[in-house]
């Protein structure tokens, strides 16, 4: 039985909990287990998961993947390029280094309006649904790697 830990960030929260919906309803559906965390927002991510990581080094709970859940909304300022950027970075190092399954799960958009398109369940478009497979695909893929 597979585990994932959601991370999912506090900022814009009603567009992250759409998102948290839709990957929760796929993970029930397909029956894994998942714990849930919340940081304050996007940047925190990588902290949050090479914290559980290390925990799990230490004998805390061990995750097939980690799924985080967020939203990045393109402000008057260059605000949101560090925190695109660094959150994405800080993802793939731990991805690479530690051979984890991370998908990234952040939504990175102009304007609430595209944002709530891609979250919406009812539209169908609903990205958390499609992080959470992709999340499942690559760890079949650790899997037939034999990588632990």
């Amino acid at each position: 039985m597979h585990r994932i830990l959601i991370v999912k960030a506090g900022f814009y929260e009603e567009i992250v909990n759409e998102l948290l919906r839709g990957a929760v309803q796929h993970l029930q559906m397909i029956g894994v287990k998942y714990d849930q965390i919340t940081v304050p927002g996007a940047f925190e991510i990588p902290g949050a998961i090479s914290m559980a990581f290390q925990s799990s080094l230490k004998g805390g709970v061990s995750y097939d993947g980690y799924l985080p859940l967020g939203c990045v909304i393109r402000g008057e300022t260059n605000h949101y390029d560090y925190i695109c950027s660094e959150s994405a970075r800080g993802i793939m190092q731990l991805s690479l280094r530690n051979n984890l399954v991370i998908v990234y799960g952040i939504l990175t958009v102009e304007n609430a309006q595209q944002a709530w398109e891609r979250a919406k369940i009812e539209n169908g478009k609903n990205k958390g649904k499609e992080f959470a497979e992709a999340c499942m695909k690559m760890i079949s893929l650790r899997c037939r790697f034999s990588i632990t």
